[in-house]
């Protein structure tokens, strides 16, 4: 097999790569982005994330133009696992290159096409800030993960988890971008009114970007074949399927056509 990790000598596949590579650190990350995602998961079950069109009013609170929250939230993500690699020294394969090349890449799409491009409203300064604490210990243990733990030699690239995880996550994120611009041209320039999305996958789910971007991280963790990327595609679920939910609910509220057959994230399930 061509996947090695840890830096533990008690089992035949695991070995000592790194002093930067601990197991014990990662399994606290990975207890936190699970427990993280349950809890999260029950809060929004109580009440809604407040930001875009759940902001009831943003008052005295600082805000920050959608624009610049979205590129400085999702930098960290991109940014400290490029660093990370950057400074090893150690050998880098075709696989793992590959592996952190669709990290990154999604995160490039996000800091610098999405966040250019997005209409959104303004976002409170503190959920900004969470956010980018949280894509900051996320990209650094994704990253730490990639670049000193996992060893991937080439025969990884034809392993049946990394091609099929390759075409999920490809194919989530196919979904994810086209969502996001069916969204951002439903209104014109100055336009605040929400309208009902058409087209592509939004025609089975409400939350199709959201679909897509779970698929996604899903499709990551198979073609990585670790915990640190289960869990965070956990979290991912755990945090934005009860968006898409909510997203179902506000749109059968406000609109009395709202297709009746479109469920909220698994289309002729959920």
């Amino acid at each position: 097999m061509g996947l090695e990790v840890g830096c533990d000598d008690s089992a035949t596949t695991v070995h000592a790569i790194d002093m930067a590579c601990c197991e014990n650190l990662y399994f606290v990350f990975n207890c936190f982005l699970t427990l993280g995602g349950i809890g999260y998961l029950y809060k929004q079950n109580l009440d809604k994330t407040p930001y875009g069109r759940y902001v009831k009013s943003l008052g005295k609170q600082v805000s920050v133009p959608a624009k610049l929250a979205w590129f400085l939230q999702e930098l960290p993500s991109f940014l400290v696992p490029v660093l990370l690699w950057y400074t090893t020294d150690r050998r880098t394969t075709k696989s793992r290159i590959l592996l952190l090349v669709m990290f990154c890449g999604h995160y490039f799409q996000r800091t610098f096409i999405y966040a250019l491009l997005t209409r959104g409203r303004p976002s409170p300064l503190q959920i900004v800030i969470f956010a980018m604490i949280f894509c900051t210990i996320n990209g650094f243990f994704q990253g730490n993960y990639m670049v000193y733990c996992a060893e991937y030699d080439d025969a990884w690239l034809t392993d049946i988890r990394l091609i099929l995880g390759g075409i999920m996550f490809l194919l989530g994120m196919a979904i994810n971008i086209h969502s996001d611009d069916i969204l951002r041209n439903l209104r014109k320039p100055g336009e605040i009114n929400y309208k009902i999305p058409r087209g592509g996958m939004f025609e089975y789910v409400s939350g199709a970007n959201f679909l897509g971007e779970i698929i996604e991280w899903f499709g990551y963790a198979l073609a990585t074949w670790s915990l640190p990327a289960l869990s965070f595609a956990f979290f991912t679920l755990c945090s934005i399927g009860p968006r898409a939910y909510h997203h179902h609910r506000y749109y059968l509220e406000k609109f009395e056509d709202y297709p009746k057959s479109r469920k909220a994230l698994i289309p002729f399930v959920f």
